[in-house]
C-alpha cells in the first residue's frame, strides 16, 4: 500500500546562489510511502503512518536550509525510515518553481526513489 501526500508547499531557503538564500522560493513536494498491504486493515492509526507525522517531517527538513534539493529529498526519505519500521519504499517528487536560470521556467524538479 502507498500512502500520499501530494502539493505539500513550502516557502524555503535552497540553493547556491546568494538571492536565494536571501529571498528564498516556493517549493512543492509530492511523497509517496509503500508500507505491507495489511497495514491499517484493523483502522487503527497504530497500525499505519499518520499523515501528519509525515507532514512534519517534511516541513521540518524543508526549513534546514541547503545548496541543492537532492540534499533535501535525501534527508527527507533518511528521516521518514528512522522514524517509522514499517516503510519498505519512499517516493519523492521536489519541485522548485522560478528557478535562476535565466529564462523563463516554471519549476525545476527532482525524483528520487529509494
Amino acid at each position: 500500500m502507498e500512502i500520499l501526500l501530494e502539493g505539500m508547499e513550502f516557502h524555503a531557503f535552497h540553493g547556491v546562489m546568494d538571492e536565494e538564500r536571501k529571498i528564498g522560493g516556493r517549493y512543492v513536494v509530492n511523497l509517496s510511502v509503500s508500507v505491507p498491504d495489511q497495514s491499517g486493515a484493523d483502522d487503527n492509526i497504530n497500525s499505519t503512518i499518520n499523515y501528519q507525522a509525515i507532514y512534519d517531517i517534511v516541513k521540518n527538513v524543508m526549513h534546514e536550509n541547503s545548496n541543492l534539493i537532492e540534499c533535501q529529498a535525501h534527508k527527507i526519505i533518511q528521516a521518514i525510515y528512522r522514524c517509522f519500521a514499517n516503510v519498505t519504499n519512499v517516493k519523492i517528487h521536489l519541485y522548485k518553481y522560478n528557478p535562476p536560470v535565466g529564462g523563463k521556467v516554471e519549476r525545476a524538479g527532482i525524483f528520487l526513489c529509494e
